[in-house]
Formats: structure tokens, C-alpha cells, sequence
């Protein structure tokens, strides 16, 4: 049986949403652990390219395109997995304050029934004692 209150829906919900904006965070330490394998890559082919021998500069520099334009796809899907995980950030703080607020609607609700449950019983104790006598 799930969660009655809005506010209980509201917290898994948050808890679901943060679990989303960690695994973008993820994506994106594995994307930044990419980029840094390819420019150490790079470095190496680079020295490479710097050799004397003519056919080591020749695939060098053909390795070296390709690690050119897979450090561009990175760098670009980088900026993706960035933005996602602003805006998984920002959904969650949206529910946690939807959350907070239907808390405190729930809290204020509970007060407000308990005054009139006081109500209630300061007025009807009079009456109900008159019944007795």
C-alpha cells in the first residue's frame, strides 16, 4: 500500500529524482574520465608526430585526426550531460519544495482540525452535563 499524504508521494518522488540527477552525474564523471584518456592519447600521438621516422608520422597524424574529432564529440556530448544534470538538479529542487510545502499544508491542516476538536468538546461538554442532571 503506497503513501496516503501528498507530502509522502512528494518525498519518493524527490528520492527517485535525485537518484536521476546522480546517475547524470555519472554520465558525466565517465564523459570527463573519457576526455582525459583522450588528450593523455593525444599527448602520446603528438609525440609521434614529432618522431624522425617518416611512417610513424604518417599514422600519427592520421590517429591524431580521429582523436581530434572524438575530443570534439566528447567535449559536445559533455555539454549534454551538463545541462542534464542542471536540470535534473533543478526538477528536484522543485519537488523538495512542492514537498515541503504540502508538508507544511498537511501540518497546518492537523493543527486546524485539532483546534476544532477542542472547539468541539469545550461546547459540548456543557450541554451533554445538563443531560445528566
Amino acid at each position: 500500500m503506497g503513501p496516503k499524504k501528498q507530502s509522502e508521494k512528494l518525498k519518493r518522488l524527490v528520492a527517485v529524482q535525485r537518484h536521476m540527477e546522480r546517475m547524470a552525474e555519472s554520465d558525466l564523471s565517465t564523459t570527463a574520465k573519457r576526455i582525459e584518456e583522450n588528450t593523455v592519447s593525444m599527448d602520446s600521438v603528438m609525440d609521434a608526430i614529432g618522431s624522425l621516422e617518416p611512417v610513424h608520422r604518417l599514422f600519427a597524424q592520421n590517429y591524431a585526426d580521429r582523436l581530434s574529432n572524438s575530443d570534439k564529440q566528447l567535449r559536445g556530448l559533455q555539454q549534454v550531460q551538463e545541462m542534464k544534470v542542471m536540470r535534473e538538479r533543478a526538477k528536484g529542487d522543485r519537488l523538495e519544495e512542492n514537498m515541503k510545502d504540502a508538508r507544511d499544508h498537511e501540518d497546518r491542516e492537523a493543527d486546524d482540525n485539532s483546534i476544532y476538536d477542542l472547539i468541539d468538546l469545550q461546547f459540548a461538554t456543557p450541554a451533554s452535563s445538563k443531560l445528566h442532571e
